[in-house]
């Protein structure tokens, strides 16, 4: 083969590979569009799907915020007997059971929200524990305590709710 022959084999070959080439990017930029297409509407179908249940958990969440709202707490469960720590005892058990009741809620949400509201539940005992430090001697007495040590400050669940409310409003 001569100088020429090999020019002209270049010159046969290299539109082919050119075109060969193109249709190769532009095949393989098409699939890629069609794998993110179906992506997206994967996503879009289980967004539709997952929606309810992340606000059904959300919901249930708010519920357990306002049932161990201090307020709330204190008035829905009453003394059994005059025992200031027996009192104490009950009020931190129903938060305790009231949490586990929900525990399963945490997959539903953010890692963020989920700690905000277990601190919530946290600060909301030790409120419960501080109060009962104090010299009362009746179980009366520790729930009046208990109501007016929170009268003038927010209540940790009420900062959770507000929190729990804005991260529903960022799923619309």
């Amino acid at each position: 083969m001569t100088g020429d022959g090999i020019f002209q084999l270049f010159a046969y070959l290299l539109p082919a590979v050119v075109t060969g080439a193109v249709a190769f990017y532009f095949f393989r930029l098409h699939t890629n569009n069609e794998e993110g297409r179906r992506r997206f509407l994967l996503h879009k179908d289980s967004q539709k799907n997952t929606l309810p249940i992340r606000l059904q958990a959300y919901e249930r969440m708010a519920l357990f915020l306002e049932r161990i709202a201090i307020p709330s707490l204190v008035v829905r469960i009453s003394p059994k007997s005059a025992d200031k720590n027996e009192y104490e005892a009950l009020l931190i058990k129903n938060i305790e059971n009231e949490f586990d009741h929900n525990l399963s809620q945490q997959i539903y949400m953010t890692d963020e929200c989920w700690n905000i509201i277990k601190a919530a539940k946290s600060a909301t005992i030790q409120m419960i524990r501080k109060a009962a430090l104090s010299d009362t001697d009746s179980s009366d007495k520790l729930r009046e305590d208990i109501l007016n040590q929170t009268m003038d400050k927010q209540s940790p669940s009420a900062t959770a709710l507000s929190f729990v409310k804005k991260e529903i409003g960022e799923l619309w």
